[in-house]
């Protein structure tokens, strides 16, 4: 019993990590952070129509090649919570290669969403801080995940809700004691 729970839970937090509304991705005729996509040929086609519940309003804050990617909210969200860091404590934070970080955080400087800082400590190690570009971006994102996952659960009990909070919470501190205090930075009495 307990393998095949295991089974369905592995499958759903799968699941959970494809959502777009918690990580949107480029899609076609949509883009995030990065250069426009090369123009299509003329098919002598009409264009498709959309999917009715697709927007596509390019004054809507959440439509068109503002959103970020995955990579860059999480960084940017890390920043934010804790801080200017050092590609080696965000490698750390992140369990990921210092390479990686190092891409990451490239394309957040290019853009200037992020800078480069001496160590307010003294340290010799540079350390990355969010602009103030970055920080109006990060909380543009934020609202379009939280006004998507608001129209996802709009017909879900609030204590179902609550419930939902309470369990993905419980399951991250698990996450994060397991993986030797790696904790994510939270509000003072958040749950």
């Amino acid at each position: 019993m307990l393998d095949r729970r295991l089974e369905r839970l592995e499958r759903e937090l799968m699941l959970v990590a494809r959502c777009s509304v918690l990580t949107p991705r480029e899609r076609k005729g949509q883009t995030t952070d990065g250069p426009e996509p090369p123009a299509q040929p003329n098919t002598g086609r009409a264009p498709e129509e959309p999917h009715p519940d697709r927007r596509t309003d390019e004054h809507e804050p959440c439509a068109g090649p503002t959103r970020l990617d995955r990579s860059g909210y999480l960084l940017l969200s890390r920043l934010d919570a804790e801080g200017a860091m050092s590609i080696g404590q965000l490698a750390d934070a992140f369990q990921l290669d210092v390479s990686t970080v190092n891409r990451q955080t490239g394309a957040l400087l290019r853009a200037g969403l992020v800078e480069r800082i001496p160590d307010p400590d003294g340290g010799l190690a540079r350390k990355l801080r969010v602009t103030p570009q970055g920080a109006d971006r990060m909380a543009a994102e934020r609202t379009c995940r939280q006004t998507d996952l608001s129209r996802l659960l709009e017909s879900w009990p609030a204590e179902e809700v609550a419930r939902l909070e309470d369990v993905l919470t419980r399951f991250n501190r698990e996450v994060e004691r397991q993986e030797g205090g790696r904790a994510w930075p939270r509000e003072p009495g958040e749950a």
